[in-house]
């Protein structure tokens, strides 16, 4: 049976029916046409699949699509505004901290929402607000100091 759901998402409006149980992954990638939010291992272990919900990052192949009705959902499709990147997608470019990317939407919307919460985090706040996010090419480090790049230079040497 499919139910009826109301949120917005990236700031626009969305209304759509969702089979009772889906997950917000697929509710999103499937049948609202968002294709910025990956799925890695839909167990909510890797965190490839982070959007924020009302600002809060959140798994979104654990969450379930109905959980989200009348809520906010942000995704990277979101960040863009018009030709212009996101200072956390520039400073990605910038750092060279996407290899092959598959982990990129998820550590951009972690990073966001530190950075939402939080614009001066120390490297060590930053490493905690990733520490969900698996990355298998980078070694980290490039999207450490991506985040620190936009978070402000002084930040860089803080401990």
């Amino acid at each position: 049976m499919k139910t009826p759901i109301q949120f917005h998402l990236n700031g626009e409006a969305v209304a759509t029916f969702v089979e009772s149980g889906a997950n917000l992954l697929d509710t999103l990638r499937e049948t609202v046409g968002d294709l910025s939010v990956k799925g890695g291992c839909w167990q909510g272990t890797c965190g490839t699949c982070t959007v924020l919900i009302d600002g809060v990052p959140r798994l979104s192949c654990v969450t379930l699509a109905e959980a989200c009705a009348g809520k906010s959902v942000e995704t990277t499709a979101g960040l863009r505004r018009g030709a212009d990147l996101h200072p956390l997608q520039q400073a990605f470019m910038d750092r060279f901290a996407a290899q092959c990317g598959y982990c990129t939407p998820g550590m951009l919307m972690a990073a966001k929402a530190l950075l939402d919460r939080n614009p001066n985090p120390t490297r060590a706040e930053v490493i905690d607000a990733l520490c969900g996010n698996i990355c298998r090419c980078t070694g980290y480090e490039p999207i450490i100091q991506a985040v620190m790049d936009v978070a402000g230079s002084d930040n860089r040497r803080r401990a």
